[in-house]
């Protein structure tokens, strides 16, 4: 069964250009390269809730938690790590439309 994984963070204050710059170099070409399929980008705009979710669909929990198992997976989230704060992240069944 496919599943979704749902990323959320907020971006560091005064990191915002880094952190664009980082996300379209670097963070997007490798969850790519990895075989993640990215499903969904959203920004918060207004309210509580994290400031950024990424979204990627995997063929199934089992893959999902192989890719992240792995040293790219890992090196690329501590490259991340200098841009934001919060960062949280679930696996959960895919499902059609707007998934938090």
């Amino acid at each position: 069964m496919p599943v979704k994984l749902i990323m959320t963070w907020d971006i560091l204050p005064n990191h915002e250009q880094e952190y664009f710059d980082f996300l379209v170099r670097e963070f997007v070409p490798s969850l790519n390269r990895m075989g993640f399929e990215l499903s969904d980008a959203w920004a918060t705009i207004y309210g509580e809730q994290p400031q950024v979710m990424i979204c990627a669909l995997l063929p199934d929990e089992l893959e999902a938690e192989q890719r992240m198992a792995k040293n790219e997976w890992m090196e690329l989230l501590e490259q991340l790590q200098k841009y934001i704060q919060n960062f949280e992240y679930k696996l959960v069944p895919a499902k059609q439309g707007f998934q938090f």
